[in-house]
């Protein structure tokens, strides 16, 4: 099987994200940053507002349009109301990573084997996947960056002119600043450069530089196209949006410059493994070409530091720095798979069965402690594949365990891949069942059904509201300063937040008006963490006669 898979890498890679990834990505809630992102795709569809996009009707010009446009012709495929399908194309980006990833290492004379496992690493390291659900726009940014890396790549390597390459090189640099700005520039293009001219400096030449700067301007222009139009056609409100996301930088979320500086964490499953990656005393010597370990090795350490350097500082920002980690990382794991056998050495040895074996016994574990849920807990219905995966995932772990006795660390690696997989189609359908919400609770589209008011009647927010409320009303919700700005409407709901420091019933306007005590609005699933922003109040108010 592991020959087969090595015989068709990329698709290996793309199923392994299929099948990760695909079959519940409805499951997990919407998120605030997925809130926001998605009200902009139907926006888009609802009011055409493709260019000069908005959120709740007001101008958005915080990110760029890309990714937006993606998933609103994702929404036209399977429905504005589909998590699914609006989460697609996130996904497709996972996968492109992936792809790359191999390609890459490949282009830089890495074997076959070696490159497939890069590849793996970099798509199931821990942010790669979580990206999807928390900020699914830096997947794009730095996705589309390294299809532009592999192509500067390639006209490094050819003697001739590759105008083919230098093209998809532009597209790939446009298409990055044109889904995040210039965050992929800085953070992975970037390092990417300094650590190649470093490293391969005696095979660069002039002219390749001089290339290779054309294909940045252009790609840059293609980039910021969108701004400057967007600076051209409201410029006021483009001046203070900008101004506010500047300031951030040196204002929000500051954090100490080592703050990064346990990167490799964010792995995951490959934390061990990354971390012994980055001893360079100790890999010099084992690798299989010591030129491209050095050159992975500075591009993730280059990239720490300049992400470092930026006072405003969050987990999800190191997320480019998994890609050059994976690369780096499948050194390790390629010397292992031809030497471990061999080692005898307890210094090396311990930290792969440590490491590898509490994954096994973790999938061990999760059975058992499925089982010990169920006659402990408040019984759910489970369904019967539930019980088959869980306990194929037990055998998986005692699998893996065998193979990492064997000391074969590519059957090890294959029963990883297959065990992550698994995990999913265990504890997805367990997930939805166990998905209870409170009696207050609403899901898309719900205010109206679950309340049972009238959908003739307007609804507003008063003061403020939040992105998960509004892309449940399935519509925009106009915020209202004070009451006596509705004139024109007799009766009206208002949506009181239950995070607003100031609450209707204070309104000096209140009076004016007769109204019915409010329902409870509860975007919150019961048992998973509780969010302030995602509750309100539903007053229904009825200007008295005067």
């Amino acid at each position: 099987m592991i020959d087969f898979l090595k015989k068709w890498p990329i698709l290996t890679i793309i199923s392994v994200v299929a099948l990760l990834l695909l079959p519940f990505l409805e499951v997990m809630e919407v998120t605030i940053m997925e809130a926001r992102n998605f009200i902009t795709a139907r926006e888009m569809l609802t009011d055409g507002n493709w260019v000069l996009t908005t959120m709740n009707g007001e101008a958005r010009y915080q990110k760029p349009p890309l990714p937006t446009w993606l998933t609103a012709l994702s929404a036209m495929l399977f429905g504005i109301k589909s998590t699914w399908g609006l989460r697609l194309p996130a996904v497709l980006m996972v996968m492109l990573l992936g792809s790359v990833l191999y390609t890459l290492s490949r282009k830089l004379t890495l074997n076959k084997s070696h490159s497939l496992y890069t590849g793996l690493i970099g798509v199931t390291s821990l942010y790669v996947i979580l990206i999807v659900f928390e900020a699914p726009w830096d997947i794009y940014a730095h996705a589309f960056m390294l299809v532009g890396i592999y192509s500067i790549v390639q006209i490094f390597k050819t003697t001739e002119t590759a105008w083919g390459y230098m093209l998809l090189a532009v597209l790939g640099i446009g298409a990055s600043v044109l889904s995040k700005g210039p965050v992929s520039v800085y953070a992975l293009l970037l390092p990417f450069l300094i650590s190649y001219g470093i490293i391969f400096r005696k095979s660069n030449t002039t002219k390749k530089w001089m290339q290779f700067s054309g294909i940045l301007v252009l790609g840059l222009v293609l980039g910021f196209s969108w701004y400057l139009y967007v600076r051209y056609a409201d410029p006021a409100t483009f001046k203070a949006i900008t101004s506010k996301e500047t300031g951030n930088w040196t204002s929000y979320n500051v954090r100490p410059f080592y703050y990064y500086w346990s990167f490799f964490v964010q792995s995951g499953v490959w934390t061990v493994p990354a971390f012994i990656g980055l001893l360079y005393p100790y890999l010099k010597t084992r690798v299989s070409n010591l030129k491209v370990y050095q050159f992975t090795l500075l591009w993730t350490l280059i990239a720490v530091v300049l992400l470092s350097v930026i006072p405003e500082k969050k987990s999800r920002y190191l997320m480019p720095v998994l890609i050059p980690l994976a690369m780096n990382t499948g050194f390790y794991i390629e010397y292992l798979i031809r030497h471990f056998k061999e080692l005898k050495d307890k210094r090396e040895t311990i930290p792969v069965y440590s490491s590898f074996g509490v994954v096994g016994l973790v999938f061990i574990a999760i059975p058992i402690f499925a089982v010990y849920l169920l006659l402990t807990e408040k019984p759910i219905e489970v369904p019967v594949r539930t019980y088959v995966f869980v306990g194929l995932l037990c055998a998986i772990g005692v699998f893996l365990l065998k193979k990492l006795y064997q000391k074969s660390i590519e059957g090890v690696i294959m029963l990883l891949m297959i065990g992550l997989i698994t995990c999913v189609y265990s504890l997805g359908p367990l997930h939805i069942k166990n998905k209870e919400v409170s009696k207050d609770h609403f899901g898309f589209d719900g205010f109206f059904k679950g309340l049972n008011i009238e959908e003739t009647i307007p609804i507003y927010a008063y003061k403020n509201t939040s992105p998960e409320m509004i892309w449940a009303r399935g519509a925009k919700i106009p915020i209202v300063e004070n009451l006596s700005e509705l004139k024109s409407d007799t009766t009206f709901y208002v949506i009181d937040c239950q995070l607003c420091e100031e609450v209707i019933e204070e309104d000096k306007d209140i009076g004016n008006f007769i109204y019915e005590a409010p329902y409870l609005i509860d975007l919150n699933y019961e048992g998973l963490d509780h969010k302030d922003r995602k509750v309100g109040y539903v007053y229904k108010l009825i200007k008295r006669e005067q």
